[in-house]
Protein backbone atom coordinates (compact mmCIF):
# COMPACT_ATOMS: atom_id res chain seq x y z
CA UNK A 1 0.00 0.00 0.00
CA UNK A 2 1.62 3.25 -0.78
CA UNK A 3 0.97 6.04 1.92
CA UNK A 4 0.49 9.37 1.05
CA UNK A 5 0.47 12.73 2.88
CA UNK A 6 -3.51 12.80 3.95
CA UNK A 7 -4.39 9.29 3.00
CA UNK A 8 -5.75 7.83 6.20
CA UNK A 9 -8.87 8.18 7.71
CA UNK A 10 -9.98 10.38 11.18
CA UNK A 11 -11.91 8.68 13.82
CA UNK A 12 -13.15 10.48 17.04
CA UNK A 13 -14.57 8.07 19.32
CA UNK A 14 -17.33 9.52 21.49
CA UNK A 15 -20.49 9.16 23.90
CA UNK A 16 -23.38 10.91 23.83
CA UNK A 17 -23.63 14.39 25.54
CA UNK A 18 -26.58 12.87 28.00
CA UNK A 19 -26.36 14.28 31.59
CA UNK A 20 -24.95 12.00 34.22
CA UNK A 21 -23.20 10.03 31.50
CA UNK A 22 -20.58 12.38 30.17
CA UNK A 23 -17.38 14.28 32.51
CA UNK A 24 -18.81 12.85 35.73
CA UNK A 25 -15.79 14.43 37.00
CA UNK A 26 -16.88 17.71 36.74
CA UNK A 27 -19.56 17.38 38.94
CA UNK A 28 -19.01 19.31 41.17
CA UNK A 29 -18.46 22.22 41.12
CA UNK A 30 -20.81 21.69 37.33
CA UNK A 31 -24.12 19.95 37.68
CA UNK A 32 -24.61 17.15 35.81
CA UNK A 33 -26.54 19.16 33.04
CA UNK A 34 -23.58 21.65 33.02
CA UNK A 35 -21.28 18.91 32.49
CA UNK A 36 -23.13 17.62 29.52
CA UNK A 37 -23.42 21.14 28.16
CA UNK A 38 -19.31 20.90 28.44
CA UNK A 39 -19.10 17.53 26.64
CA UNK A 40 -21.05 18.19 23.95
CA UNK A 41 -19.01 21.50 22.87
CA UNK A 42 -15.81 19.96 23.35
CA UNK A 43 -17.37 17.01 20.95
CA UNK A 44 -18.61 19.71 18.84
CA UNK A 45 -15.24 21.14 18.13
CA UNK A 46 -13.71 18.07 17.65
CA UNK A 47 -15.61 17.11 15.45
CA UNK A 48 -15.46 20.61 13.25
CA UNK A 49 -11.57 20.07 13.65
CA UNK A 50 -11.74 16.53 11.69
CA UNK A 51 -14.34 17.77 9.54
CA UNK A 52 -11.60 20.82 8.40
CA UNK A 53 -8.65 18.46 8.21
CA UNK A 54 -7.49 16.18 5.26
CA UNK A 55 -8.77 12.80 5.79
CA UNK A 56 -9.82 9.74 2.90
CA UNK A 57 -13.13 9.45 5.66
CA UNK A 58 -14.28 10.78 8.87
CA UNK A 59 -15.94 8.61 11.08
CA UNK A 60 -17.97 8.57 14.38
CA UNK A 61 -17.41 5.56 16.79
CA UNK A 62 -20.69 6.76 19.07
CA UNK A 63 -21.76 5.15 22.02
CA UNK A 64 -25.51 6.62 21.84
CA UNK A 65 -27.32 8.49 19.57
CA UNK A 66 -25.88 11.22 17.08
CA UNK A 67 -27.58 15.17 17.61
CA UNK A 68 -27.64 18.39 15.72
CA UNK A 69 -24.08 18.40 16.69
CA UNK A 70 -22.55 15.99 14.14
CA UNK A 71 -21.44 17.61 10.94
CA UNK A 72 -22.23 16.23 7.40
CA UNK A 73 -19.88 14.27 5.41
CA UNK A 74 -19.37 11.55 9.33
CA UNK A 75 -19.96 7.80 8.80
CA UNK A 76 -21.59 6.92 12.12
CA UNK A 77 -20.18 3.50 13.87
CA UNK A 78 -21.55 1.70 17.31
CA UNK A 79 -19.39 1.30 19.62
CA UNK A 80 -18.55 -2.56 20.45
CA UNK A 81 -17.05 -3.86 23.67
CA UNK A 82 -16.89 -3.58 27.38
CA UNK A 83 -13.96 -2.48 28.40
CA UNK A 84 -12.35 1.07 26.50
CA UNK A 85 -9.25 -0.99 25.58
CA UNK A 86 -12.02 -3.11 23.71
CA UNK A 87 -14.00 -0.39 22.35
CA UNK A 88 -10.79 1.16 20.99
CA UNK A 89 -9.41 -2.25 19.02
CA UNK A 90 -12.61 -2.62 18.11
CA UNK A 91 -13.45 1.58 16.49
CA UNK A 92 -10.00 0.46 15.05
CA UNK A 93 -10.98 -3.12 13.40
CA UNK A 94 -14.50 -1.68 12.59
CA UNK A 95 -13.44 1.28 10.38
CA UNK A 96 -10.20 -0.49 8.65
CA UNK A 97 -12.60 -3.40 7.50
CA UNK A 98 -14.89 -0.51 6.35
CA UNK A 99 -11.88 0.80 4.72
CA UNK A 100 -8.32 -0.86 4.51
CA UNK A 101 -6.40 2.58 5.31
CA UNK A 102 -4.39 4.02 8.04
CA UNK A 103 -6.70 5.06 11.20
CA UNK A 104 -6.18 7.99 12.97
CA UNK A 105 -8.11 8.13 16.56
CA UNK A 106 -8.76 10.81 18.98
CA UNK A 107 -11.70 10.91 21.70
CA UNK A 108 -13.99 13.55 22.31
CA UNK A 109 -11.79 15.79 25.26
CA UNK A 110 -9.41 18.04 23.38
CA UNK A 111 -11.55 20.65 21.63
CA UNK A 112 -8.03 22.55 21.57
CA UNK A 113 -6.85 20.24 18.67
CA UNK A 114 -6.03 21.43 15.80
CA UNK A 115 -6.31 20.65 11.34
CA UNK A 116 -2.73 21.39 11.30
CA UNK A 117 -1.87 18.71 14.45
CA UNK A 118 -4.37 15.75 12.81
CA UNK A 119 -2.59 16.68 9.65
CA UNK A 120 0.24 15.77 11.00
CA UNK A 121 -0.40 12.95 12.45
CA UNK A 122 -1.97 11.91 9.05
CA UNK A 123 1.00 12.83 7.43
CA UNK A 124 3.77 10.59 10.10
CA UNK A 125 2.15 7.48 9.01
CA UNK A 126 3.88 7.58 5.96
CA UNK A 127 7.46 6.82 7.72
CA UNK A 128 6.16 5.43 10.36
CA UNK A 129 4.21 2.48 11.64
CA UNK A 130 2.13 4.72 14.43
CA UNK A 131 1.37 8.13 15.44
CA UNK A 132 1.10 8.79 19.10
CA UNK A 133 -0.36 11.96 20.90
CA UNK A 134 0.58 11.81 24.67
CA UNK A 135 -1.84 13.57 27.10
CA UNK A 136 -0.59 15.46 30.41
CA UNK A 137 -2.38 12.96 32.63
CA UNK A 138 -0.16 9.96 31.26
CA UNK A 139 -2.79 8.26 28.68
CA UNK A 140 -2.99 9.68 25.21
CA UNK A 141 -5.28 12.07 23.51
CA UNK A 142 -4.48 10.62 19.56
CA UNK A 143 -3.12 7.04 18.46
CA UNK A 144 -3.11 6.20 14.83
CA UNK A 145 -1.68 2.89 13.12
CA UNK A 146 -0.61 2.27 9.54
CA UNK A 147 -1.88 -1.37 10.24
CA UNK A 148 -4.73 -1.84 13.08
CA UNK A 149 -5.09 -5.11 14.75
CA UNK A 150 -6.61 -5.52 18.37
CA UNK A 151 -3.41 -7.20 19.56
CA UNK A 152 -2.15 -3.41 19.69
CA UNK A 153 -4.79 -2.45 21.99
CA UNK A 154 -6.85 -5.16 23.98
CA UNK A 155 -5.43 -5.36 27.78
CA UNK A 156 -3.87 -2.20 27.55
CA UNK A 157 -4.74 -0.77 30.99
CA UNK A 158 -6.94 2.26 30.25
CA UNK A 159 -7.70 5.83 32.50
CA UNK A 160 -4.39 5.20 34.58
CA UNK A 161 -1.57 7.42 35.30
CA UNK A 162 0.64 5.14 33.52
CA UNK A 163 -2.32 4.17 30.36
CA UNK A 164 0.18 6.11 27.91
CA UNK A 165 3.11 4.47 28.97
CA UNK A 166 1.48 1.07 29.10
CA UNK A 167 0.65 1.47 25.27
CA UNK A 168 3.49 2.33 23.94
CA UNK A 169 5.15 -0.12 25.36
CA UNK A 170 2.62 -2.42 23.86
CA UNK A 171 3.70 -0.69 20.56
CA UNK A 172 7.26 -1.46 20.80
CA UNK A 173 6.57 -4.57 21.56
CA UNK A 174 4.78 -5.36 18.18
CA UNK A 175 8.07 -3.79 16.53
CA UNK A 176 6.04 -0.72 15.40
CA UNK A 177 8.31 2.69 14.69
CA UNK A 178 6.14 5.71 16.57
CA UNK A 179 6.27 9.12 15.78
CA UNK A 180 5.12 11.38 18.72
CA UNK A 181 2.93 14.63 18.74
CA UNK A 182 2.85 17.78 21.08
CA UNK A 183 1.57 16.80 24.58
CA UNK A 184 -2.38 18.28 25.14
CA UNK A 185 -4.77 18.22 28.27
CA UNK A 186 -7.54 16.25 28.26
CA UNK A 187 -10.91 17.83 29.74
CA UNK A 188 -11.41 15.37 33.39
CA UNK A 189 -11.27 18.10 35.99
CA UNK A 190 -12.42 21.76 36.25
CA UNK A 191 -8.88 22.98 36.35
CA UNK A 192 -8.48 21.19 32.83
CA UNK A 193 -11.59 22.69 31.24
CA UNK A 194 -10.11 26.21 32.56
CA UNK A 195 -6.63 24.86 31.15
CA UNK A 196 -7.99 23.66 27.61
CA UNK A 197 -10.30 26.75 27.61
CA UNK A 198 -7.55 29.51 27.66
CA UNK A 199 -5.71 27.54 25.25
CA UNK A 200 -8.66 27.24 22.71
CA UNK A 201 -10.26 30.93 23.78
CA UNK A 202 -12.24 31.03 20.66
CA UNK A 203 -13.34 27.48 20.81
CA UNK A 204 -17.17 26.19 21.44
CA UNK A 205 -15.93 24.99 24.76
CA UNK A 206 -14.37 28.36 25.41
CA UNK A 207 -17.80 29.60 25.26
CA UNK A 208 -19.75 27.32 27.35
CA UNK A 209 -17.76 27.42 30.10
CA UNK A 210 -17.77 31.11 30.13
CA UNK A 211 -21.71 30.49 29.85
CA UNK A 212 -21.46 27.88 33.15
CA UNK A 213 -18.94 28.84 35.36
CA UNK A 214 -20.26 31.61 36.85
CA UNK A 215 -23.31 29.44 38.47
CA UNK A 216 -21.52 26.85 39.25
CA UNK A 217 -19.48 29.05 41.17
CA UNK A 218 -15.84 27.77 40.94
CA UNK A 219 -13.25 29.26 43.00
CA UNK A 220 -10.51 31.16 41.38
CA UNK A 221 -8.02 27.88 42.67
CA UNK A 222 -9.74 25.12 40.33
CA UNK A 223 -9.03 27.73 37.42
CA UNK A 224 -5.43 28.05 38.52
CA UNK A 225 -4.33 24.54 39.24
CA UNK A 226 -2.64 22.91 36.34
CA UNK A 227 -2.91 19.33 35.31
CA UNK A 228 -0.95 16.77 36.67
CA UNK A 229 1.98 15.66 34.74
CA UNK A 230 3.46 12.21 33.87
CA UNK A 231 6.40 11.75 32.31
CA UNK A 232 6.62 9.77 29.39
CA UNK A 233 9.24 7.57 27.37
CA UNK A 234 11.66 9.05 24.92
CA UNK A 235 10.43 8.67 21.24
CA UNK A 236 10.40 5.22 19.90
CA UNK A 237 12.99 4.70 17.35
CA UNK A 238 12.61 2.82 13.56
CA UNK A 239 12.14 -0.43 14.89
CA UNK A 240 10.47 -2.79 12.46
Amino acid sequence: MKITSGAAQLVVIAKEPVAGRVKTRLTPPFTPGQAARLAEASLADSLTTVARAPATQRVLALDGLPGNWLPDGFVVIPQRGNGLDERLAAAFTDVYRLRPEPVVLIGMDTPQVSPALLDAATSALVEHDAVYGPAADGGFWLLGLRRPGPRLLLGVPMSQPYTGRAQLDRLAEAGLSVRHLPELTDIDTAADAFHVAAEAPGSRFAATLAEVAPSAEVTPSAQLTPPARVALPAEAGARR
